[in-house]
């Protein structure tokens, strides 16, 4: 895949959330059909949070030497940060904000960026290319649980 090609990849990621969630109710988002898995709105919270969380990782990837970043305990921030309260169309304006700003600032650099490196506090030396690949998978990863989801509701 070339550079561009994961660049619109990434970008990509916020058109197949919106579609995932397109016509649920809020009834629908706050319904846990899956047990033991969150709600389609917390699911949607989760992905918001974590954009400018890798957004930051990466673009310190980029301006800095080796720099060391820390993990986030996802269900801490379902527990804390309101979550049930969110509204889907202020998590998605974020979601895609984040994704353009930082679609434009790789296609300013050359693909050889992708080879800088720094240290996950839990994971250790880590690629901007990992990096990169590993935000772009989370929207689908978690898509494939709002499908889930749908499909338990419709039973």
């Amino acid at each position: 895949m070339t550079f561009e090609q994961r660049i619109e990849s990434y970008l990509a990621g916020p058109e197949l959330l919106a579609q995932s969630i397109r016509g649920m109710t809020d009834a629908q988002l706050d319904i846990a059909p899956v047990p033991g898995q969150w709600t389609t709105r917390q699911v949607v919270a989760h992905i918001a949070d974590f954009e400018p969380v890798y957004a930051d990782r990466m673009k310190r990837v980029i301006a800095e030497e080796q720099p060391t970043f820390f993990g986030g305990d996802p269900d801490l921030f379902a527990a804390r940060l309101a979550y049930e309260n969110r509204n889907m169309e202020e998590e998605l304006n974020l979601i895609r904000a984040v994704r353009r700003h930082v679609a434009r600032l790789f296609r300013s650099m050359d693909p050889a960026v992708l080879e800088r490196t720094g240290n996950h506090s839990e994971d250790g030396p880590i690629t901007l290319e990992v990096l990169l690949s590993r935000i772009t998978d989370h929207i689908p990863h978690h898509v494939s649980f709002i499908h889930q989801k749908r499909e338990a509701m419709s039973r």
